[in-house]
């Protein structure tokens, strides 16, 4: 797999081709750049697999220096110093990311998922770039759900609820649609987190400003507008009618 690495840090430059030649010997550097538009310059010629982009960059920064390709045909990878915060903006946009220091397993599941998933869009660009600079909210609105052929880019607000699945998550939107992701209802509940989303049941997350009607009971149930009866955990009962109150 051949690979382009783009970061003005020096230090971190060496740090990842060293640790992709340990943990990850089928990934090919053809060229590592600390100058963001010789970087731009290489993915024209060279034309790799995957590139390693930083964010944070003088002259041009890592967005600009996409918005200068005219196709994206590679796997990207974003090797990031942000805090939690914008980290979140990355998991909502479906987009892959290292944290520095990078981790070597984190490395090496990076790496594999880029040898077989799609390439990223323009739309998963904006969305990025629309979470990671929320103009001073930290309020999420749309949220990209992977598929095996892509990505949907849907507004949370359409999102009544969503039901695990074993291993994988099913969102229902209020239109009708159904969407399956490779997601725990866990990861999805942290994903969510700070939004209007509440973990009523195990096996359930709901909108709380989709619920049409609550219905007392030993924990209770909620109505929603497709008309589904959705349980509340007893021992959530009491959390769930105290932010209930609040809608």
């Amino acid at each position: 797999m051949k690979s382009i690495l783009i970061d003005d840090e020096t230090d971190a430059l060496e740090a990842l081709h060293l640790l992709l030649m340990e943990t990850c010997p089928e990934v090919v550097v053809a060229g590592k750049f600390t100058d963001p538009e010789k970087g731009l310059a290489a993915i024209q010629s060279v034309k790799p697999d995957l590139v390693f982009l930083d964010i944070e960059m003088p002259v041009m920064n890592g967005f600009q220096l996409l918005e200068a390709l005219e196709t994206l045909d590679f796997a990207l990878i974003f090797v990031t110093a942000y805090d939690q915060f914008a980290v979140k903006a990355f998991r909502y946009s479906a987009v892959d990311y290292l944290l520095k220091p990078v981790n070597p397993e984190d490395l090496r599941n990076a790496v594999d998922k880029a040898a077989d998933k799609n390439r990223l869009g323009r739309t998963q660009l904006e969305l990025l770039k629309h979470h990671i600079n929320p103009q001073g909210s930290q309020r999420f609105d749309r949220i990209a759900l992977p598929s095996a052929h892509g990505y949907t880019f849907v507004d949370l607000a359409d999102v009544m609820y969503c039901e695990s699945d074993s291993s994988y998550t099913k969102f229902f939107l209020e239109n009708g649609d159904t969407y399956l992701i490779s997601k725990t209802l866990g990861d999805v509940e942290e994903m969510l987190a700070g939004t209007d989303f509440f973990r009523i049941h195990k096996q359930f997350l709901v909108n709380m400003r989709h619920i049409r009607s609550y219905i007392r009971g030993d924990g209770g149930y909620v109505v929603m507008p497709n008309k589904v009866n959705i349980p509340v955990s007893r021992i959530k009962k009491e959390e769930f009618t105290e932010r209930f109150t609040r809608f």
